[in-house]
């Protein structure tokens, strides 16, 4: 039997979460990527376009090259990790990026970032974002078994930081974001920055879209942030 005199925890009591997918959301690099894959798979004798590379940019690396020519193949893994490793040396945060990360934090809320990125490029980002300070965790592909569209990496940012999925908002600039998300209970914002439309991304079920990370730090006390913030 319930006892009267205890009542749950109001919303505001229970601690919330913002996740952050990395690459093309926090910082530009997809494009730098498609480039990386379309000569790994040149060099595997693998005729695939850029288009078509892009689109699936945001899945895993083993899961992207299965996608795109129906089987796994770890040559073209590799060669995508080669041509890759010059080029992550380009890659710059998108603008604003500290200044959300650190505005949710003051304004209460915990901030992990989960990413299908390497733990090399996981740690080369973080120095360029420079908000280890009020990052709580991280969280990447190699902490889990499934990659993105599966809701395996979400789930283990959540438990990373000890915040339940409703009081969490998950920011990511690919529909495999969105789907990932939404299949572990998570709200989910849109960016476009990372090169897949506005309408790509509502169609996938985000609850928001917006240009990018700047854009969003403007209007965040009407974003679906807004609800999270303790202040």
């Amino acid at each position: 039997m319930t006892d009267s005199t205890t009542s749950a925890p109001a919303a505001h009591d229970r601690p919330s979460a913002l996740v952050l997918d990395v690459d093309g959301t926090l910082l530009d690099t997809n494009y730098l990527h498609v480039i990386a894959w379309w000569e790994a798979f040149r060099d595997a004798g693998q005729e695939v376009s850029g288009f078509d590379i892009h689109r699936a940019i945001g899945r895993g690396s083993g899961d992207l090259v299965k996608t795109l020519i129906g089987r796994e193949d770890d040559g073209i893994v590799e060669g995508h990790a080669r041509n890759w490793e010059p080029l992550r040396k380009q890659c710059i945060p998108f603008h604003g990026v500290p200044e959300l990360i650190r505005t949710c934090f003051e304004r209460g809320m915990k901030v992990v970032y989960c990413t299908s990125g390497s733990p090399e490029d996981v740690e080369d980002f973080r120095e360029k974002i420079g908000c280890d300070d009020v990052v709580e965790a991280v969280v990447n592909s190699a902490d889990v078994d499934n990659s993105k569209p599966e809701p395996d990496i979400v789930r283990a940012a959540l438990d990373a930081v000890g915040v339940e999925a409703d009081r969490a908002v998950m920011l990511g600039d690919t529909v495999f974001d969105v789907r990932a998300a939404h299949a572990a209970g998570v709200t989910c914002i849109g960016l476009v920055c990372g090169g897949i439309s506005e309408q790509e991304l509502e169609e996938a079920g985000a609850d928001a879209v917006y240009g990018n990370v700047s854009e969003l730090l403007q209007e965040l006390d009407d974003s679906p942030v807004a609800p999270l913030l303790s202040r």
